[in-house]
């Protein structure tokens, strides 16, 4: 059905319409999955037990009833509250999964046994707040990946001849051309084609400035055009753009319970036994059941439950924001432990297009002269070496004059005429086979991309080219022993030996492997592999099959989607400085998760001390556990905010 797009005047009496933005990115079915459905009974059950307990303490203390009265809101909750979560914990033990929460439900159970009912209550709330807990401290540690599902767009305008049609955004297809009004949020990943103007991609790339956009320019889904309206040709369908490969990652990290979450389990497995013989032997000891329940009431390990899981989505909830996808959370631990890291040259340590880095000129020339004249003539052009041309010549701060009579016949190299000069930018056999005066002064052929410029008739100048180092490549190189314990770094490359070489001098990577087919560099990675758990940074299709072999994949750019798949990690932005941002996140994420899960253990241990002693009652026991269960999980909570430094580059 054809709409008019509210931006766009109405015609035929038609009303605009306006377009609509989703309020919830999330599919319907997530609200009804046995998750959802546990989370939301869990703090039902925790509201429950609070206003239980709450009722006990008014009827004991406020109207002194009897013990009969009183017990009442208690023995509710242990039904109403107690059952669902002793049913869940024997459903884990069918299944063989002894987990910490073990110790829960055998302290719920004693409790009633020892009509310690208002301890019993306390663990309830315990275990169904903690719970409830972790709902919300996930939801809030992936709030602005919420805030982002929220802005979606439901339509695109979509330009089709004369007519402008307002279609949701799964009938986007690539090549379509797409008009982006005013303050509107971009549906899909496309290049400028008509218009001028500026973006905000903060939400998207975390850099808080407003992005130039003009024929030419890419667009990014997710980002807010500024003041004037944009026409662009999409080169993602809205499914695979930008904005839904980051809200793929919200669905995920609140869907996939994250690997390292094992190390919790492992720690349980160790903790539960020992919390259960400490028990039983004070116990043993005083000949006081009512210490066993003490000691388990204070050992119930909440921190280990929640406190990982949690640092980890917040981790991955800050990647998102710095432009940094975490696709498999297990990368955020095994980074830590990568000694050996392998790049691709081009697009990774390189930006992947060429730079001038050479101007040789003949006698009887000037440098400034000879640059003014070739990038004049090279703004006609779309030669991939133009671009580089212009770049040197803006660095220079010079200024362009006009060309004119410009043509390019074939066989004849770029001409036109600038300034009165007669001017040519062709190739080094051009130049000798049309015998060209000066022809002899030509440098001997060296690595890299070449152009000569002949004025006047005679040779001017050889321009030399090569794919130049990122800025902080050097830096990062240099950085990744000293800061992250890397012990090897290498480049495997399908480039030219030379030029690997070349780019391995400038970046201080001594060991290269090049001319490397994807065969080959899976090969080399494999042995590497083998040998200790290895970094492999790529951003090239070639580089696929050896991301996956690599302990840690890292797709660098948006070039290739199947790099994308391959990769653990995707780093959005065509930026190293990300790559060390991961680095230090994980390594933080790491820390979080075991400072939180470890001090919250070594914390009950000390209560458990007490409870042996007869120092700790079962109720007071529970409150103890209760405080260190918040303590562990706001600790943990950390890992979703940036901290001061995230890089060291």
């Amino acid at each position: 059905m054809k709409k008019q797009s509210e931006h766009a005047p109405a015609s035929n009496g038609e009303k605009a319409v306006q377009p609509k933005l989703k309020q919830d990115n999330l599919p319907l079915r997530s609200w009804f999955s046995p998750a959802a459905l546990w989370h939301r009974k869990t703090t039902v059950i925790a509201a429950f037990s609070v206003v239980a307990i709450l009722t006990h303490l008014v009827l004991r203390f406020g109207f002194h009833s009897t013990a009969e009265t009183y017990h009442i809101p208690l023995l509710t909750t242990l039904v109403l509250g107690g059952l669902p979560l002793l049913y869940e914990l024997l459903c884990k033990l069918l299944k063989r999964e002894f987990g910490s929460d073990l110790l829960g439900g055998i302290s719920i159970i004693t409790s009633v046994l020892l009509g310690e009912y208002l301890a019993g209550s306390i663990i309830v709330l315990m275990l169904s707040g903690g719970e409830a807990l972790e709902s919300y401290a996930l939801r809030s540690a992936s709030s602005v990946l919420a805030a982002l599902a929220k802005r979606m767009p439901s339509i695109a305008h979509r330009k089709k001849a004369a007519e402008m049609l307002d279609v949701a955004l799964e009938e986007i297809a690539v090549g379509d051309t797409l008009v982006i009004y005013p303050h509107e949020i971009c549906p899909a990943d496309g290049v400028v084609i008509e218009g001028h103007g500026t973006m905000d991609e903060s939400y998207l790339t975390g850099e808080p400035f407003q992005i130039s956009k003009t024929s030419g320019s890419m667009v990014i889904s997710g980002a807010i055009n500024g003041e004037s309206a944009l026409t662009i040709r999409t080169t993602q369908r809205a499914a695979d753009s930008r904005y839904a490969k980051i809200m793929e990652v919200m669905r995920e990290s609140e869907s996939k319970r994250p690997q390292l979450q094992r190390l919790g389990d492992r720690l349980g497995a160790i903790y539960t036994p020992v919390a259960l013989a400490v028990a039983i032997l004070a116990w043993a000891i005083s000949g006081e059941a009512v210490r066993f329940l003490a000691v388990l009431v204070i050992a119930t390990p909440c921190p280990l439950l929640l406190a990982i899981p949690i640092a980890i989505i917040g981790s991955i909830s800050l990647c998102a924001r710095r432009a940094i996808i975490v696709k498999s959370p297990v990368v955020l631990e095994q980074i830590a432990e990568c000694r050996t890291a392998i790049f691709d040259k081009t697009g990774t340590l390189t930006y992947g297009e060429p730079k001038l880095t050479e101007q040789l000129i003949a006698p009887g020339f000037a440098q400034k002269e000879v640059l003014t004249l070739v990038a004049s003539l090279e703004r006609y052009s779309k030669h991939p070496l133009a671009r580089a041309i212009l770049a040197a010549a803006k660095d220079s701060g010079i200024q362009l004059p006009e060309a004119t009579e410009v043509g390019e016949q074939p066989g004849q190299g770029l001409r036109g005429i600038i300034s009165g000069h007669q001017l040519q930018i062709t190739s080094r056999n051009k130049l000798i086979a049309q015998k060209i005066p000066g022809a002899d002064q030509l440098p001997p052929v060296a690595g890299g991309l070449e152009c000569v410029v002949v004025i006047d008739g005679r040779y001017a100048a050889a321009l030399r080219f090569r794919d130049a180092p990122r800025a902080e490549s050097l830096s990062f190189v240099k950085h990744l022993g000293p800061k992250h314990q890397f012990a090897h770094v290498m480049i495997v490359s399908g480039d030219r030996e030379s030029e690997v070489q070349y780019l391995a001098g400038q970046v201080g990577i001594t060991e290269i492997y090049a001319q490397k087919s994807p065969e080959e560099k899976l090969a080399i990675v494999r042995t590497e592999t083998a040998k200790a758990k290895t970094l492999y940074v790529g951003d090239g299709i070639n580089d696929a099959p050896a991301m996956m072999a690599a302990t840690v994949g890292m797709a660098i750019g948006q070039n290739s989607d199947v790099t994308a798949e391959a990769a653990g990690v995707v780093v959005m932005d065509n930026s190293l400085e990300k790559v060390d941002e991961f680095m230090h996140i994980s390594r933080r994420m790491r820390i979080i998760a075991l400072q939180s899960a470890v001090g919250g253990m070594a914390l009950s241990v000390i209560g458990m001390i007490f409870a042996v002693t007869g120092h700790l009652s079962p109720v007071s026991g529970a409150i103890t556990q209760e405080i260190i269960d918040v303590l562990a999980v706001l600790n943990a909570l950390r890992a979703a905010f940036p901290p001061k430094v995230i890089h060291d580059l």
